[in-house]
């Protein structure tokens, strides 16, 4: 009889008592915020000793690559032997992409540009971060969800239209600077309101006088971002939700510890980024859970999946085990990129009972050594972790202390968007290519398209067409840092 059970309890045990930090480094650092050059490919690995080979075959499965099962090795040892046996794609891309070349983590998207984890239905999104369920024109933005439209610099945006340097906003309409509002609509400096409109840092005033004032406010287009940071001090608000401890806005949660933007789950302890959920319950350390998933522990972006430990990218799967982008299987320890298998080590097939009597001795030794408890080690990790989610939660994390456990850091400026040739500017220049017009209409020299622009810090960024079209359109000034760090902005938990 198998003692599947057992093992399962086990891992689940440590994964109760996990410190946060340790696990944001060990579990963020593998979900990447970056694109990079690769020869004939944009990929989401750097060009190192520990990139994985790389193709751009967007059903890619690799059944036919499985190596057998040494016992005389360590576990991470005959997995580092498939990792380098096996083709991983480019950029992750599944079903019917558009113009996304430039993203990573993709799914039913049209015009993506840099940006991660989008998906079903998202159209012209740039710059951002966890967004999904038909949202169209998304700039500079985290986790907006559910019928969104025209949303530039948020945080956790729901079914939304015209949200503009805003965070957490439900069910809202044409709100700017504003936190905390739910089923509001125009208002501008606003906090924890609901069912208002025409309102100015919360105070109602008659629709003509709101409208006189808000464009008095627009104008002064130097102050938007020091707008944004001033409401982002504001506290955050869990609606619906009850015994939760160190959090970060829940919407419908019950026992949550250490849960941050995550909604309608149970029984969570280390959780960022948990979303659609139906009573969806137990998760210990995870980054991104969605869809109807129940019971993952030291797992990173899944969905619609029951029963996953320590595995990274599963789709529509059950009793994955120390996998990594499985999609529609079931039964897979220390598997790689399959894709409708079940009962398979190392990607190779067995029987029924073949699987369960190898598993029973592979989680055995795995104990023996002291790694059943262990995620994949840092000489798998092919990220640089300074570009990962990682040190979007938590940049106190210093290059020595990374470096020190192996992990590797980036010290080249990101180019990948940045074609050669370009005349650069200085950020403090940009007042020369913006300005109000004699009839206070806001104007952008489309020469700066042709520009590349070098912000306080030195990195490097351009504009594209899409977004000088929506900047123009809603009357917004030019971005004066990097599209990395405008999705890091006053990102942290602790």
């Amino acid at each position: 009889m198998s003692n599947l059970k057992h093992w399962e309890d086990k891992i689940k045990q440590k994964r109760k008592n996990t410190d946060f930090r340790e696990f944001v480094k060990e579990i963020a650092s593998w979900l990447v915020l970056n694109l990079y050059k690769r020869e004939d490919y944009i990929s989401k690995y750097p060009n190192t000793d520990r990139s994985p080979k790389i193709d751009s075959i967007e059903y890619l499965n690799n059944f036919e690559k499985w190596i057998n099962y040494n016992s005389q090795l360590d576990l991470f040892t005959n997995y580092k032997t498939l990792f380098d046996n096996v083709y991983f794609q480019n950029v992750s891309a599944n079903f019917q992409n558009e113009n996304s070349l430039f993203s990573d983590a993709t799914f039913w998207t049209k015009n993506t540009y840099l940006s991660f984890v989008i998906g079903m239905e998202a159209e012209n999104i740039l710059y951002s971060a966890f967004s999904y369920i038909n949202v169209t024109n998304v700039f500079n933005s985290f986790f907006v969800n559910n019928w969104s439209q025209n949303i530039y610099f948020w945080w956790w945006i729901i079914n939304s239209f015209n949200i503009f340097y805003s965070k957490y906003i439900t069910n809202s309409s044409d709100i700017w600077f504003s936190t905390n509002l739910i089923w509001c609509q125009d208002c501008i400096f606003c906090n924890g309101l609901e069912n208002k409109k025409y309102c100015i840092d919360n105070k109602e005033y008659l629709k003509e006088e709101y409208i006189i004032l808000k464009n008095n406010i627009l104008k002064q287009k130097d102050k938007f971002i020091l707008n944004y940071e001033h409401i982002s001090r504001n506290s955050w608000i869990n609606y619906s939700s009850k015994n939760i401890v160190s959090w970060y806005y829940n919407i419908k949660c019950e026992n949550i510890e250490n849960g941050y933007w995550i909604n309608n789950m149970y029984d969570v302890r280390n959780m960022v980024c948990g979303w659609w959920g139906d009573h969806s319950e137990y998760f210990y350390d995870v980054i991104d859970a969605w869809v109807d998933s129940n019971n993952f522990y030291w797992v990173c972006w899944s969905g619609t999946s029951n029963n996953i430990f320590c595995s990274i990218y599963i789709d529509e799967s059950s009793y994955i085990y120390y996998s990594w982008f499985m999609e529609n299987c079931s039964n897979c320890i220390w598997c790689i990129w399959l894709k409708n298998k079940s009962y398979c080590i190392l990607n190779k097939q067995y029987t029924k009972e073949e699987w369960y009597e190898l598993a029973d001795k592979i989680f055995s030794q795995m104990e023996d050594s002291w790694t059943l408890w262990k995620f994949f080690p840092w000489y798998i990790n092919p990220y640089y972790f300074n570009d990962t989610f990682a040190y979007l939660i938590d940049d106190s994390f210093t290059k020595q202390e990374v470096e020190n456990e192996w992990y590797m850091w980036r010290e080249s400026e990101i180019n990948v968007d940045i074609p050669e040739w370009y005349h650069i500017i200085w950020v403090n220049d940009l007042s020369d290519y913006q300005w109000y017009d004699s009839n206070w209409n806001w104007q952008i020299n489309p020469e700066i398209l042709k520009k590349v622009i070098k912000d306080e810090k030195w990195n490097i960024y351009r504009i594209v067409q899409m977004e000088y079209d929506f900047l123009m359109k809603h009357g917004l000034p030019l971005p004066e840092i990097h599209w990395l760090d405008r999705i890091k902005m006053w990102f942290k938990f602790k």
